[in-house]
């Protein structure tokens, strides 16, 4: 049941964020949108932790690979998303993204010797399938002779760089770290060295003072990172980092949903056929981890 909790609040989280990005571009560059978006988050985390009395104290040694997490999955990976949504849509990117269930099977196995697991493979072939018939449209049109590609590119640098953060994270969940504590100093890392590289840049540090930028800012700072990224990083703690990634299949599900109550979103048949094969390859990941579960109850009483 945790699980199962913990994978749908990562899917329905995510799955609106990449409707609440395009508002955070335009005036405001995006290395700064970053760190904007992750100081609020850390502070948010530190505040829950003062709160709850959690611990924030790491070990001395634990701060290098909290810090690289905090670079790879909290800040770089971010510039490239964002460079991204300026040249394609969000429901390419967020096909493009899903990419990182096979990117973190492959950095598993290479930095973890982590047996590659055909059911799983067989589970993204079935996502990929359905989410490009989903956003067949989009697909279909993509051409090299026009700056999509551009986009696309930048898309895929940003799922390769956070699949390492992601193999960071494992490193940190294998250590026992409280997430709490790991995510706070990450977030708060990661948005220094933001607006760090943004200054460097010459990045002008505007703030847009409208209900777009100001609410899509808090949604994703608060909701999109503090509490998703706790949830995410306790699911790589439950059932591994590479089927924690196949939440990443079901983000186009969720954005087509919201489209279909608030934007009138016609369904087609291949669009309809896309759906039932992610839910099958959901399904596939999810029923494996019951298996598990069930022959773990029955060898070790719980």
């Amino acid at each position: 049941m945790q699980v199962a909790l913990l994978y749908a609040a990562v899917v329905l989280i995510w799955g609106s964020t990449w409707a609440a990005i395009p508002y955070q571009l335009g005036v405001v560059a995006a290395e700064v949108s970053v760190g904007y978006r992750f100081g609020i988050a850390a502070l948010g985390l530190y505040l829950y932790a003062a709160v709850s009395r959690r611990r924030l104290c790491l070990p001395a040694n634990a701060y290098p690979m909290v810090f690289l997490q905090g670079t790879l999955l909290f800040s770089i990976n971010y510039f490239f998303i964002y460079y991204g949504t300026a040249y394609i849509t969000t429901g390419l990117i967020a096909v493009l993204f899903s990419s990182i269930v096979l990117m973190n099977t492959v950095f598993e196995r290479l930095f973890f010797r982590t047996p590659v697991d055909g059911r799983l493979l067989l589970a993204a072939a079935v996502g990929f399938a359905g989410i490009a018939m989903i956003f067949w449209p989009e697909i279909s049109t993509l051409s090299i002779a026009d700056e999509t590609i551009r986009g696309v590119i930048m898309v895929m640098v940003a799922t390769a760089i956070a699949s390492l953060g992601n193999m960071a994270a494992v490193v940190n969940t294998r250590r026992g770290l409280p997430v709490v504590a790991v995510n706070a100093h990450a977030m708060a890392f990661a948005a220094l060295l933001a607006l760090a590289i943004a200054a460097a840049l010459g990045r002008e540090f505007d703030f847009l003072i409208t209900p777009g930028y100001i609410l899509s800012l808090l949604y994703l700072a608060i909701f999109g990172s503090a509490v998703a990224f706790g949830c995410y990083l306790a699911l790589i703690r439950h059932i591994g980092s590479a089927r924690a990634a196949y939440s990443s299949v079901l983000f186009p599900v969720v954005a087509l949903a919201m489209s279909t109550l608030l934007e009138a979103y016609h369904w087609t048949p291949i669009a309809a056929t896309g759906i039932l094969l992610t839910l099958f390859g959901n399904w596939l990941i999810l029923s494996r981890r019951k298996a598990h579960n069930d022959k773990e109850g029955s060898t070790d009483g719980r």
